[in-house]
């Protein structure tokens, strides 16, 4: 039985073998490869199923406007008691301590954890949790002002 001939053997003499001028290179009836030409021959395409391709998207808060509150944990307190002591932000009440939070610098109470004493923290922010775990107090703030 005799073989047929190749496509190639076939297109012999041929510069082309049948494929026109580019599709015998590599990626060539595709445009190039990958994301090639998205700025050119291919920008309709972009336009259309990835129009947020170019560019930078989104807003970032400048630092010094972004606030990073110090937070403290219902668990923590006994662990934090000489710190509170050092700042002169502890005192006592009867059988309980009287924690001033926002002297020694902490802005929020979280309720993680648990005290064996009995505690009454002054402090600007505590989630509902740690409120359940101890007696919070806030602290007066100022009036807002008034406008002109």
């Amino acid at each position: 039985m005799e073989r047929l001939p190749s496509r190639t053997r076939k297109f012999r003499g041929l510069r082309t073998h049948g494929r026109g001028i580019k599709a015998g290179r590599g990626a060539g009836k595709q445009g190039g490869r990958g994301n090639a030409g998205l700025h050119k021959y291919k920008f309709k395409s972009m336009l259309i199923y990835a129009p947020d391709h170019f560019g930078r998207h989104g807003f970032e808060r400048p630092r010094e406007v972004v606030e990073h509150p110090v937070a403290l944990n219902v668990g923590d307190l006994d662990a934090y008691l000489p710190v509170l002591e050092a700042k002169g932000a502890i005192s006592r009440d009867g059988e309980a301590f009287v924690a001033d939070l926002a002297k020694a610098g902490v802005d929020r109470l979280l309720g993680k954890g648990s005290s064996e004493r009995t505690w009454k923290v002054i402090v600007a922010h505590a989630t509902r949790h740690a409120r359940e775990k101890v007696t919070v107090v806030e602290p007066p703030r100022a009036p807002a002002p008034s406008p002109p």
